[in-house]
C-alpha cells in the first residue's frame, strides 16, 4: 500500500497565516507542522512511499521535505490549477499504481493506521473510511417537564463524521471515470456507498481535529503545548517540578515503545486504560487497567500495548533521562 496526502488546499480561512505557507506547513508547535505529524504516522507503518498531491505553494512543501523523510520515500504530484479532490485523488492513485492510504492534509488525529489497513484488507471492500464521533460545538441543554434539567458541555453526539482518512483499492479507479471533477465526497464516495463497497473503521481516538479555522488551530496548539508525538502514540508532561515528574503516555494497540533504560529516573506507571505488558531482560510483566508497574533506574525495558493504552508515569525529575537500546519503528 502507498501513502497519499492531499496537500493542495489554499487554507483561505487560516489567513493571514496561509498567505506565505501552504496549509500542511502550518505549525502546531514550534518547528512541527501538520505534515510532520502525518508523515510520522506513516513512518510507523509498513508503508515505504508517500505521494504528496500539492497545489497552492506546493514548492515550499517539496523544499522542506525533499525526497526522503523519516525513512519514507516522498514523491510529488503538483496540480497547476485546483479542480477538486476527485481529480487530485485520481492523479495520486494513478501515480501510485497500487492500493492507497489517503489522508486529508489538514487533519491531526490519533489513529492506528496499521490496524486500519488490516481492517480494510480483511473487509475485502474497495474502500474504507475512518469515522469519528461528532462533538457538539456548543453545550447542550437537557429539558423535561417544561424545565431545564441539566447541562452537558460539548458532548459527543450520536452521529459520526468523515474523519479524513481512507483506504482505497487500486480498482476503485474505474469508478472515477463516471465523473469529470468536483469533490470525491460528493461523487465517488456516495457511489461506492450505494454499491455496498464502502466500509468504515472506528476506534476510540483520543484526539481528532480538522484545522479549518484559526479557532481550530488554536485548539490543536493547546493540545500540543505539553505534548510530543511518538511513532507509538504520544507523551504529555502533566506536572514537572524539581521533586517529581508526571507524564501521560498513550500507546496504540500493537505498538511498543523503544527498548530503553533510565540512568537516574525511578518510575512508577499507573494504568488508566488498556492492557499490555512491560518486557524486561529476563521476564515480562503483564498489566491491565488500575495496575501499577515500577521500573528502577538502569533497568532495560519496553512497554507493549495489546489494547490502546493510557499510562500515567510518575517519576523522579529527569525528563530527558532515556537511553534507547533498540527501536521497533523507523522514525526517531
Amino acid at each position: 500500500m502507498i501513502g497519499l496526502i492531499l496537500c493542495g488546499g489554499k487554507g483561505k480561512r487560516l489567513r493571514p497565516i496561509t498567505e506565505d505557507i501552504p496549509k500542511p506547513l502550518v505549525e502546531i508547535k514550534d518547528g512541527y507542522t501538520v505534515l510532520d505529524r502525518q508523515l510520522l504516522d506513516f513512518s510507523a507503518t509498513d508503508i515505504d512511499t508517500v505521494i504528496l498531491i500539492t497545489g497552492y505553494l506546493g514548492e515550499k512543501i517539496e523544499e522542506r521535505f525533499g525526497s526522503e523523510h523519516n525513512g519514507l520515500a516522498l514523491e510529488y504530484v503538483h496540480e497547476e490549477k485546483p479542480s477538486g479532490t476527485l481529480n487530485a485523488l485520481r492523479a495520486g492513485i494513478e501515480r501510485a499504481g497500487d492500493d492507497v492510504l489517503v489522508r486529508n492534509g489538514d487533519v491531526v488525529a490519533d489513529i492506528n493506521l496499521s490496524k486500519m489497513m488490516e481492517h480494510h484488507y480483511t473487509s475485502e471492500l474497495l474502500s474504507t473510511m475512518f469515522i469519528t464521533q461528532m462533538r457538539s460545538p456548543y453545550g447542550i441543554v437537557e429539558l423535561a417537564d417544561g424545565r431545564v434539567r441539566s447541562f452537558r458541555e460539548k458532548p459527543l453526539l450520536d452521529y459520526h463524521i468523515n474523519g479524513g482518512v481512507y483506504c482505497l483499492a487500486y480498482d476503485v479507479l474505474e469508478h472515477f471515470e463516471q465523473f469529470t471533477g468536483g469533490e470525491v465526497e460528493n461523487t465517488v464516495f456516495p457511489l461506492l456507498a450505494r454499491m455496498g463497497q464502502m466500509g468504515y473503521y472506528e476506534e476510540s481516538s483520543t484526539f481528532w481535529k480538522s484545522i479549518d479555522t484559526i479557532k481550530d488551530l488554536e485548539e490543536v496548539r493547546r493540545e500540543y503545548a505539553n505534548r510530543t508525538d511518538k511513532p507509538w502514540g504520544y507523551e504529555k508532561v502533566l506536572i514537572s517540578t524539581d521533586k517529581y515528574l508526571t507524564r501521560e503516555l498513550f500507546i496504540f494497540e500493537g505498538y511498543s515503545t523503544s527498548y530503553h533504560y533510565h540512568q537516574n529516573k525511578d518510575e512508577t506507571m499507573y494504568v488508566i486504560e488498556g492492557r499490555g505488558y512491560v518486557e524486561f531482560e529476563d521476564h515480562s510483566e503483564p498489566f491491565r487497567k488500575n495496575d501499577t508497574v515500577r521500573v528502577e533506574p538502569m533497568t532495560p525495558h519496553r512497554i507493549v500495548a495489546t489494547e490502546n493504552t493510557v499510562l500515567y508515569e510518575v517519576s523522579t525529575p529527569h525528563p530527558d533521562d532515556t537511553v534507547r537500546i533498540k527501536d521497533y519503528y523507523r522514525a526517531r
